[in-house]
């Protein structure tokens, strides 16, 4: 039987040789986990119910043929109203380090948006989702081509102050990592409803959105945990660099 209670503790195996020390640790886990649980969907309720989010502008962007593997014109204008495919439903854009000051895409935000690529079909049945960076359409779309991103929706935020606005970019062109979320009224007002940066105290620098990136989960549930693992966006060249 599966999560059997033995003892009256709860127990995650049907394993006969566990110690009795590991059965107390982990009963102490779980309890830990159903904490961290609630405590999550405790946060969700509270980004659920923000008061309502101030009016913005409809922002233009550029953006090229929906086949990735095609050519990359004509290059079209998307205002931000277009981008919400249904009514009652939010936008979740994420912002992606890549263009002006930040000359080579980030390989955090690249590993990120592998996983949104490979479950976008799945956001699509409740959500819209897109992806805006500073660099042109053809360099934006030339990173996708080597990601195989062709589930995702890929926008130029131009000559736009839509990423400064949103503090994924500083007046010198810097980018940042971003999630926002975006809303519209009955009437068509485009409203902000939540953003979110890696960066959410002076000591905390890197894990303000840590949950929508499974890669750290997984090294989480392991002993030897994430450590200072960062991403790269090519595993081998990195690997022989190393060994030589």
């Amino acid at each position: 039987m599966v999560n059997t209670i033995v003892d009256g503790t709860f127990r995650q195996t049907n394993l006969t040789n566990e110690s009795s020390e590991y059965l107390a640790k982990r009963e102490e886990l779980r309890l830990a986990e159903i904490e961290l649980m609630r405590q999550r969907e405790r946060v969700a309720e509270l980004r659920r119910h923000l008061p309502q989010g101030a009016p913005i502008q409809d922002y233009a962007f550029e953006e090229g043929p929906r086949d990735l593997n095609g050519v990359d014109a004509p290059v079209r204008t998307v205002r931000l109203s277009e981008l919400f495919t249904k009514p009652n439903r939010s936008l979740v854009i994420y912002h992606l380090m890549y263009g002006k000051r930040q000359t080579k895409a980030c390989p955090m935000c690249t590993a990120w948006l592998d996983g949104a690529n490979g479950v976008a079909h799945h956001l699509a049945q409740n959500l819209d989702f897109a992806v805006v960076a500073a660099a042109d359409v053809p360099t934006l779309r030339a990173h996708a081509r080597t990601r195989g991103w062709d589930r995702l929706r890929l926008l130029s935020g131009g000559d736009s102050t839509f990423k400064y606005d949103l503090g994924s970019e500083d007046r010198e062109g810097h980018q940042d990592s971003t999630v926002s979320v975006f809303t519209r009224d009955a009437d068509g007002t485009l409203r902000h409803f939540y953003s979110a940066h890696p960066r959410m105290a002076p000591d905390i620098s890197e894990r303000g959105i840590d949950l929508l990136a499974p890669v750290w989960h997984f090294m989480d549930l392991t002993p030897q945990g994430r450590g200072n693992w960062y991403t790269s966006l090519d595993y081998g060249t990195k690997v022989q660099a190393a060994s030589k």
